[in-house]
């Protein structure tokens, strides 16, 4: 497919992103991939505001449904995921478009990420031998590398891990490894497209999402989530499903509950703006309704 075509639509939480990329998808026949820190789960259908299988209108959706709530991803996880859509949406004579909130995702596929090595038996035992105690393993990073490690908690099990790892492998602090691997970029011209919303109206679509998340099931979701997973797995640490266990434990009303989501949603979609102004200088920034008339015209 010579004149394949990617773009990708941003905004912030509740913005009508999936709406539009799933009209759009039909228009440029097009695959969506979707990069969403929530959406990637199984299971979790209701708090990630996950588009239903009607919702999504027959266009094949990448990125959502993908792992266990209690398995680990990372950034690897999302440019692997690009490049299985890529070769499948290249296969089927599609073009793709690249959807979500989480755009610290998308920010990597532009810059890349740096090569990791192959990890030895020898610095995997080193590794389990140190994480016995976290906070004393993450401490001994921080003395060799305080510039790196001072944007990891010592409560982050899988990245001090890594950090762990890549150390006994290599010999190197994690600074030292990637200023000598820099990152490569995955994608090198990417159009963007962003949904601007007025504050006062996007609180208002978030007060709306939060009700009807409510009302299809929410509280029945979370307490399955929590009955076979725990709540150790870092997705229930999650906006929607955090205050919902609050809510179960006793510790909110169920209005309360409800304007504890709508606030950290809100104050959520206020980060999602920011990062979007900070990191994408080249994009299409228009409201909803102009932007759906640009792109479907």
């Amino acid at each position: 497919m010579n004149n394949f075509q990617q773009l990708a639509l941003i905004g912030s939480t509740a913005s009508g992103k999936t709406k539009l990329a799933i009209e759009l998808a039909h228009k440029i026949s097009a695959n969506i991939l979707s990069l969403d820190s929530l959406a990637i789960y199984k299971e979790i259908d209701i708090a990630s505001a996950k588009p239903t299988l009607k919702e999504r209108d027959s266009v094949k959706h990448f990125g959502m449904d993908v792992i266990a709530p209690n398995e680990t991803f990372d950034v690897t996880t999302y440019i692997e995921l690009y490049h299985h859509a890529k070769e499948q949406s290249l296969k089927e004579g599609k073009n793709l478009i690249i959807v979500g909130g989480t755009s610290f995702y998308l920010k990597s596929l532009l810059n890349g990420i740096s090569p990791m090595p192959t990890i030895s038996k020898e610095s995997y035992h080193k590794t389990e031998t140190y994480l016995d105690n976290i906070e004393e393993a993450h401490n001994m990073l921080y003395i060799i590398d305080p510039k790196y490690m001072s944007n990891i908690q010592p409560t982050d099990y899988y990245r001090v891990e890594k950090m762990l790892n890549l150390f006994f492998e290599t010999g190197l602090t994690p600074t030292a490894y990637f200023a000598q691997n820099p990152p490569i970029p995955i994608i090198k011209e990417l159009p963007i497209y962003e949904i601007d919303v007025e504050r006062e109206v996007l609180r208002k679509r978030i007060e709306k999402r939060t009700q009807q998340m409510l009302s299809a099931g929410l509280i029945d979701e979370v307490f399955h989530l929590e009955k076979n997973y725990t709540r150790l797995p870092n997705c229930m640490n999650s906006i929607g499903i955090k205050e919902v266990l609050t809510f179960l434990d006793g510790r909110y009303s169920k209005k309360e509950m409800q304007e504890r989501i709508t606030i950290h949603t809100a104050q959520l979609a206020k980060r999602q703006r920011t990062f979007n102004k900070s990191q994408f200088s080249k994009k299409t920034v228009l409201p909803l309704e102009p932007l759906t008339t640009l792109l479907l015209a």
